[in-house]
C-alpha cells in the first residue's frame, strides 16, 4: 500500500517521524515523504508579520496537495497536524485519498485541530485528553494511540567507566525547561541530579538548579548513554502553564527510556499509569517530597531498581513499539498489515490493539 506521511523531519537528530517511517517500511509499505515544516519564510520574519506566517502555510498545503496528485497514495497519515488546513484535506478527499491525523502533541489555544479533526477520515490522539475534546466536538472516531520505543534507536547501550563517569549520574533528567518541572526537580538536589535538555538557561541566576545543568542538545546516540549509564530516569509530564487543558498523554521519553534498560520514576500522568504496572514496570511519585522518599529509597535498593526495570524493558519492547503502534493504527482503518518481526518478543493476543476504544 502507497501511504503519504506528512511530518517534520528535524536537521539535528532523528525524531518520531523517522520512528514511524521504519515502522511503516518494516510493514511492507510503500512511503511517500512530505515535510510539512518547510517554510519559504524563516521563523523570525513569519513570527515579525503574521501575513508572512499565513501565506508561509497556505504554501505548505498547496505543496502537500500537489505531491498527493503526483504521489497517487491510498492513505494520508498527518502527524501533528498543525500546519494542515481544511482546504487540503478536503482537496485530499477528493482525490480519494483517505487522511489519517495522529496528533502528538498536548492541546494548546492556538490549535488548528478544533477546526480541522473533522475533515479527516480518521483521527488518532498520542493523549486520552484530545481524545476527550475531540469527541465533546462531535469527533466520534477519535481514539487513543500513544508513543512508543524504536528498539533499533532506543537500546541500551554498553558504557566504559570514563563514558559513565561523563554521562550517568544517579538521578538524571531528559526534557525541555517548564517551571513547573523547575519546582520538583528542585527536590532531587541533594541527590547529585543531572538535568540534559534545552531552555534551562532561564533559570534565575541564584537557582540551585544551575549547578545540575550538563547540555541542552542531546540527539539519541547520547540520551541512551544517560538512560543507560544513570541509576534513576526521572519523568516530569508537561502542564499547560495556563490551565486551559489538562494533559494525560505519555512522554515518548517514557517508553525511550524504559527501552534502552532505564529504571523510571515518573510523576502519576494517567495515561502512563493506564499503561505500565507502578511498581512492576516502573514507579511513580505524586509530589515533591513523594519524590525525595522514592529517589532515596531506590538508590540503596539498587537489585529492587534493577528488577523493575528489566520488567519495564521487556514489557516495552513486548508491546509499545513504533511496529505496534502502525500495526494499531493500520487495523484499525481497514488497511492491510503485515505482520512484523517485533524486536523483544511478540505482543499477546489481549495486548494486540489496547487503544482501539
Amino acid at each position: 500500500m502507497r501511504i503519504l506521511l506528512s511530518g517534520y523531519h528535524n536537521p539535528r537528530y532523528v525524531t518520531v517521524t523517522e520512528y514511524i517511517e521504519r515502522a511503516l517500511r518494516s510493514l511492507g509499505h510503500e512511503l511517500i515523504i512530505f515535510n510539512d515544516r518547510n517554510h519559504i519564510f524563516p521563523g523570525r520574519l513569519r513570527k515579525m508579520v503574521g501575513m508572512l506566517q499565513t501565506i508561509s502555510v497556505s504554501a505548505i498545503n498547496l505543496k502537500l496537495v500537489r505531491h498527493a496528485e503526483r504521489a497517487c497514495p491510498d492513505i494520508a497519515i498527518i502527524t501533528g497536524g498543525h500546519r494542515i488546513n481544511r482546504w487540503a484535506l478536503r482537496r485530499l478527499a477528493q482525490d480519494q485519498i483517505r487522511t489519517v491525523l495522529w496528533t502528538i502533541d498536548a492541546p494548546r489555544t492556538s490549535d488548528i485541530m478544533p477546526t480541522t479533526a473533522g475533515d479527516y477520515r480518521h483521527v488518532f490522539c498520542q493523549g486520552t485528553e484530545y481524545v476527550d475534546i475531540l469527541r465533546e466536538m462531535g469527533v466520534a472516531d477519535a481514539h487513543w494511540l500513544p508513543m512508543g520505543c524504536d528498539p533499533r534507536i532506543h537500546r541500551q547501550v554498553d558504557v566504559s567507566p570514563e563514558e559513565r563517569l561523563q554521562w550517568g549520574s544517579p538521578v538524571a533528567f531528559v526534557g525541555s525547561f517548564y517551571p513547573c518541572r523547575a519546582d520538583v526537580l528542585e527536590k532531587a538536589l541533594r541527590h547529585e541530579l543531572a538535568i540534559w535538555g534545552p531552555g534551562w538557561e532561564v533559570l534565575p541566576f541564584d537557582s540551585p538548579l544551575r549547578a545540575c545543568i550538563r547540555n541542552a542538545h542531546t540527539p539519541p546516540d547520547i540520551w541512551t548513554k544517560i538512560y543507560s549509564a544513570s541509576n534513576i530516569v526521572l519523568s516530569i509530564h508537561y502542564r499547560d502553564p495556563q490551565n486551559h487543558f489538562r494533559v494525560h498523554q505519555a512522554s515518548p521519553r517514557v517508553f525511550e527510556a524504559m527501552a534502552c534498560g532505564a529504571f523510571v520514576l515518573t510523576d502519576r500522568q494517567k495515561d502512563v499509569l493506564s499503561l505500565f504496572k507502578d511498581g512492576e514496570h516502573l514507579v511513580s511519585f505524586s509530589d515533591a517530597a513523594d519524590l525525595d522518599r522514592k529517589i532515596a529509597y531506590f538508590l540503596k535498593h539498587a537489585d529492587e531498581r534493577r528488577e523493575i526495570a528489566a520488567a519495564g524493558k521487556r514489557e516495552v519492547l513486548r508491546n509499545h513499539t513504533y511496529e505496534h503502534r502502525m500495526r494499531q493504527l493500520l487495523s484499525r482503518i481497514g488497511a492491510p498489515v503485515t505482520p512484523p518481526a517485533l524486536a523483544g518478543g511478540t505482543a499477546s493476543p489481549s495486548n494486540a490493539h489496547p487503544f482501539a476504544s
